[in-house]
């Protein structure tokens, strides 16, 4: 599993790496339940997280829904070529719309990738000419997501 820097460089051993993993698959797990999977005692597991929350590498908790993009109907993959020097104020704009449900900074040809849901195509054709006007942006280059075939 590739782990964020801040996991590689905080001394940590292979018990807490295994907590890591096994929160990250299900944050609501008892700590009952992390502690028979891990060997331990609850408090022993209750411990441990509150060092690692204290560490920062656990940063926090959060719910995660399930993927809006299809819920709404239509959705797209924006891949972004924006100018430099206006770059923040086209990530600023693509924050206030609606539309767009993740915006990632990417390398490559393009320098930002956005998902875009809509209810209809008609409103993702607005949304993909909304977008090509925002100040700042080059270029863009729109996929339309047919069916997801895996998701983690």
């Amino acid at each position: 599993m590739n782990r964020p820097a801040l996991l590689r460089r905080t001394s940590m051993d292979d018990i807490d790496r295994r907590l890591i993993d096994l929160l990250t698959v299900n944050a609501r797990t008892s700590t009952a339940a992390l502690g028979r999977a891990l060997g331990l005692s609850r408090s022993t597991v209750q411990d441990r997280i509150a060092r690692l929350e204290r560490q920062g590498v656990i940063a926090g908790y959060t719910v995660k829904l399930g993927d809006p993009a299809p819920r709404r109907g239509v959705s797209a993959l924006v891949m972004i070529s924006v100018n430099a020097r206006l770059a923040d104020r086209a990530v600023h704009a693509l924050r206030k719309m609606p539309e767009v449900i993740r915006l990632h900074s990417i390398s490559g040809q393009y320098d930002l990738c956005a998902t875009v849901g809509t209810e209809t195509h008609d409103a993702m054709d607005a949304a993909l000419d909304s977008i090509g006007r925002l100040p700042g942006v080059e270029r863009t280059m729109s996929s339309i997501v047919l069916s997801t075939k895996m998701e983690r």
